[in-house]
């Protein structure tokens, strides 16, 4: 029912409240809502926090908003994990009305002694409402006195009932009548690492494996070899490092090179086709090593500030296990045989889906024993594989259960799909999504697809820009050089709090299995891949200086750290992108960092153009010019609204400028 004074229109509400919005400690969260009531009378509104303990932390005043009539917001800071919940008070507020009407008629003649003596009679009620030091009853005091002195001028007792110091009080102390009571809406507060974090995947039977220089044959990488890789993730500034999936591999219908069906003796399959008579999801590939290895890999990678992500993909190979014990968990078809997996028009013969329909509490008490024993040996964090096809119902169970007893966990979904699947996984507890950035290639795709995660889904997904996959080459890195390297790897580090680069993007790797496809050839996928790092270190071709450089400026800049504060601003040119991202410091309102992006999209040509600049979204409004630092070249220079900008790809194809002294 609606209440006396209407709030409505209230966000970030997910669900109609019956699933948390999205939030993280120390991470700024706006709650907005429209609040009106009829006639002319003014109005206050609040929001409210009740803690994961059940203690409601002390209000904070909603502003209205410079533009949208009757829309009112306020942003809140959580600081402790876990379920935290908000309302809205709404009031109307008569020493706002007074305020409003007074500065109307007072200077007009216009009922003035009568404006002066309700003046006095609502100070006096908010004195006699208690709750005041003797300081402010002071305040208070002296202002109900100059409403009722006729002797003094007009002007000076209006002056005295304006006062900073008389406002302030009234402002921590209003006077609330009809209050209506909105809520409360839940929001789920998860530790930074879900809202900022910067992923490294790669196949570890890849890294320190060797081939037989007579015969050819190639030895898989272990645990203990891929440990010696850790090191250098970590010199690139990575906090996260993502492995495929690490179980047995099925060798019925076993996957050959470029995704062939016909596999010689040694090639090793794809890991997503879990499970053969080695196990399956609870056991790990005999060739790798042993839960000792893998669990002196998690250790190693604490040890350099790494966490281990490790990926869940909830299907078989035609010899897991469950397809004997648990042939319910699949789908049999008309002839007998189960159904493997299609996203026509591609097939995978080596992989069974599982079907949720047949026995659902058998595969969720099953799925949630897996996770759990990851969970043992350190896991934290699970990159989920499809996820949208599996039920939402069976996510929302299981990310409750695991976050019951273990809220540190995270999963990452990786869901290319409908938008209303994306949001509906993120809606039902996942902490950060994959998303459609790979795609989005030109300004105009870029700006919105900018603006929509950072202001539009944030509240239902954290957004994770990979800027490529095992799965996703896109055309744009196949043909646009090493400078199409660095712009999208600026765009993803810098447009978002958290991306992730797959194993070979340091190194250019570019070539497509065939025209038209996002296949790698010779993909690692379906073959273990050796990589001479170190030559390619030595020989200057490798991009990794310039990832450790754009991680080391994520670090080093909060405002590069938070998702909702980035501002999409103009330029001349349709293949030059420039947004901001701003982080507001102790002082209320005042930027203490912020952070100017100006990209050349174009990796083929020279740019030149202007960048247009709205100053009061940096923070910056009425400053004729402002000092900039560009942290990729070293330059200083000097900006304003309207600035002059060359960007020559072949050198450097982008401006990540730092304002110098924002406040």
């Amino acid at each position: 029912m609606v209440g006396r004074i209407p709030v409505m229109d209230v966000s970030p509400v997910v669900d109609l409240g019956r699933h948390a919005a999205k939030a993280t400690i120390g991470e700024p969260l706006p709650i907005r809502a429209s609040v009106f009531r009829e006639g002319h009378d003014q109005l206050s509104a609040e929001v409210v926090l009740t803690d994961p303990g059940g203690t409601k932390r002390p209000p904070v005043r909603m502003t209205k908003h410079a533009e949208v009539p009757d829309r009112y917001e306020a942003w809140v800071t959580p600081d402790v994990e876990g379920a935290w919940s908000f309302e809205i008070q709404a009031w109307s507020d008569p020493l706002a009305t007074w305020e409003h009407d007074a500065g109307l008629k007072v200077p007009a003649g216009v009922d003035v002694e009568l404006m002066f003596t309700e003046a006095r009679l609502l100070l006096n009620r908010v004195i006699a409402g208690g709750g005041l030091d003797d300081r402010e009853v002071g305040i208070l005091s002296g202002g109900a006195h100059a409403a009722a002195d006729d002797t003094r001028p007009v002007a000076a007792r209006l002056a005295a009932l304006q006062s900073p110091e008389l406002v302030d009080v009234l402002t921590r102390h209003p006077l609330r009548e009809l209050v209506t009571h909105e809520g409360p809406y839940p929001f789920q507060v998860d530790r930074n690492r879900a809202l900022f974090s910067s992923w490294y995947e790669f196949f570890p039977r890849s890294e320190g494996a060797t081939q037989d220089e007579k015969t050819g044959r190639i030895t898989s990488g272990t645990f203990r070899t891929a440990a010696e890789r850790l090191d250098a993730v970590a010199a690139m500034g990575f906090d996260v490092v993502y492995l495929p999936p690490i179980h047995p591999i099925g060798e019925v219908n076993r996957k050959g090179p470029n995704n062939t069906l016909t596999p010689g003796p040694d090639d090793t399959g794809s890991p997503w086709a879990i499970g053969s008579k080695d196990g399956g999801h609870d056991a790990i590939h005999p060739e790798l090593g042993t839960f000792e290895d893998f669990d002196a890999f998690v250790a190693r990678a604490a040890e350099l500030g790494l966490e281990v992500a490790l990926d869940l993909a909830l299907q078989a190979a035609p010899d897991h296990p469950w397809v004997t014990s648990h042939p319910q968990f699949f789908t049999t078809r008309a002839d007998g045989t189960i159904a493997y997996a299609e996203n026509p028009p591609k097939k995978y013969q080596d992989i069974y889906p599982m079907n949720f329909d047949n026995d659902p509490t058998g595969i969720c008490r099953e799925v949630l024993r897996v996770v759990r024993l990851w969970m043992s040996h350190g896991v934290r964090i699970f990159r989920v594989d499809n996820p949208h096809t599996k039920p939402l119902a069976f996510w929302e169970w299981l990310l409750k259960e695991v976050r019951r007893t273990d809220p540190d966990v995270l999963f990452l979904s990786e869901a290319f799909t409908r938008p209303a699947m994306m949001h509906g996984l993120g809606a039902v507890g996942y902490h950060q999504s994959y998303t459609y950035f790979t795609w989005r290639t030109t300004k105009a795709e870029l700006a919105s697809y900018l603006t929509e995660v950072a202001t539009e889904s944030d509240h239902l997904m954290r957004p994770n820009f990979f800027v490529n996959t095992p799965d996703i080459l896109h055309a744009y890195l196949q043909y646009g050089g090493p400078a199409a390297f660095k712009i999208r790897a600026v765009l993803a580090a810098c447009g978002s709090p958290s991306w992730g680069v797959y194993a070979g993007y340091e190194l250019f790797e570019h070539v497509a299995v065939r025209p038209g496809s996002e296949e790698y050839l010779d993909s690692e996928k379906y073959q273990i891949r050796i990589r001479d790092w170190k030559q390619a270190d030595a020989d200057g071709r490798s991009l990794a200086p310039y990832i450790t450089r754009l991680n080391a400026l994520r670090r080093a800049h909060p405002a590069l750290q938070l998702l909702r504060n980035l501002t999409v601003h103009g330029s001349d040119d349709d293949s030059v992108l420039v947004f901001s991202k701003v982080s507001t410091g102790s002082t209320a309102g005042e930027p203490d960092d912020v952070v100017i992006v100006v990209v050349n999209l174009d990796p083929h040509g020279t740019r030149e153009t202007m960048v247009h600049l709205d100053l009061a979204a940096l923070g910056l409004e009425g400053q004729e010019s402002f000092a900039v630092h560009d942290e990729l070249s070293g330059e200083d220079w000097t900006w304003s609204t309207d600035n002059y900008v060359r960007l020559d790809p072949g050198t450097e194809p982008a401006h990540i400028l730092t304002v110098r002294n924002p406040r």
